[in-house]
């Protein structure tokens, strides 16, 4: 009797979407076209006497701030603080953000999978899903939040004017450009403008393409965002997990001295496209996540007691044949071109 198929133990996925860092430069709005002109924007640090004005915590603290003169104590003691800043020039209006993005062909093919008719059975259904659907839909979705400009994150918001321009290149050089204007795109509905919408669906060929196989696909992905001469920008936040290295209350990433925006943080920012989990309708797209994890909400959206996570989907598709709604299999191989670790340990 042939043996239960079960989930690999050792099962791993590459990404198919592999962005590289964005790199920030200021510049003027009238001279976007123009490769000269524009200036890297570095970090530089900043000291600031800050208030307190924190909630105060259970206990002595909380009693202490109900007592005026105490209170008033605590006020005259600065709240010292050193942070990194990034700000355009003073004679310059405009962000430009750039970056570039790999599609790589193979999705659903295991990086390493320990088990050979697991590995034979998945090929098969991933197989299915794309002759039947190919990568339409998927890279319809990915292209619309290259096209709105989802990857520049707190830098879009307020901005007057954001204009995104897409370029696929081969050997350097650009064979085809699109741009758009982010500001008139739907963020929530993942749908371009009227004007935009012939340019989204080629740009959307192209990433589909690449996804399938069919050639080499790289892309050169550059906005410019008119915020106003000399305001604020916002580079990737970085994580300081030894405390002991500064004591600064906020670095900033920078790649080579010049201001950046992490890899990872684009990547996000391309695969929100998630709008088939249960509470969409409500709250709107959300990046690819086996859980549907939002970590700036605390909260994951696909739950595994109500069977909509990756894991449970995919072992009923692939495991059991139990052969989920189309918009559930679009989720999973959003997944896997999301890439992971996603083997059965038991």
């Amino acid at each position: 009797m042939a043996n239960e198929l079960k989930t690999a133990s050792v099962l791993a996925f590459e990404r198919k979407l592999d962005p590289s860092d964005a790199l920030l430069f200021g510049g003027d709005w009238t001279a976007r076209n123009a490769s000269q002109g524009w200036a890297p924007i570095t970090l530089r640090e900043k000291s600031v006497r800050g208030t307190i004005s924190n909630r105060p915590k259970a206990g002595k603290e909380r009693t202490d701030y109900q007592d005026p003169l105490k209170l008033n104590a605590k006020i005259e003691s600065p709240n010292l603080q050193t942070v990194d800043v990034a700000t355009l020039p003073a004679g310059a209006d405009t962000l430009k953000v750039q970056f570039t993005l790999r599609v790589l062909a193979g999705t659903g093919q295991p990086s390493a999978c320990n088990d050979a008719a697991y590995r034979h059975k998945l090929l098969a259904t991933v197989g299915g899903y794309v002759q039947q659907h190919g990568f339409g839909e998927l890279a319809k979705r990915y292209a619309a939040n290259l096209a709105n400009g989802r990857f520049l994150w707190r830098n879009r918001i307020g901005a007057e004017q954001v204009e995104v321009a897409v370029a696929q290149l081969k050997d350097g050089q650009p064979v085809a450009n699109w741009t758009f204007n982010a500001l008139a795109h739907d963020m929530n509905a993942l749908a371009a403008s009227a004007d935009d919408q012939a340019k989204l669906q080629a740009l959307a060929d192209v990433i589909a393409a690449g996804l399938g196989g069919s050639s080499h696909m790289l892309l050169q992905v550059t906005a410019f965002i008119r915020i106003g001469a000399g305001q604020e920008v916002f580079p990737s936040q970085e994580l300081i997990l030894d405390r002991g290295r500064g004591d600064k209350s906020k670095t900033l990433y920078a790649v080579d001295d010049v201001a950046a925006i992490h890899s990872q943080k684009i990547g996000n920012a391309i695969r929100t496209i998630d709008t088939w989990y249960p509470e969409a309708s409500a709250n709107g797209p959300i990046a690819v996540e086996p859980y549907g994890s939002v970590t700036t909400q605390g909260k994951a959206y696909r739950q595994p007691k109500e069977k909509t996570d990756f894991y449970n989907l995919l072992d009923g598709w692939v495991i059991k044949d139990k052969t989920p709604d189309v918009e559930q299999q679009h989720f999973i191989i959003a997944t896997l071109i999301r890439g992971g670790v996603f083997g059965d340990a038991n």
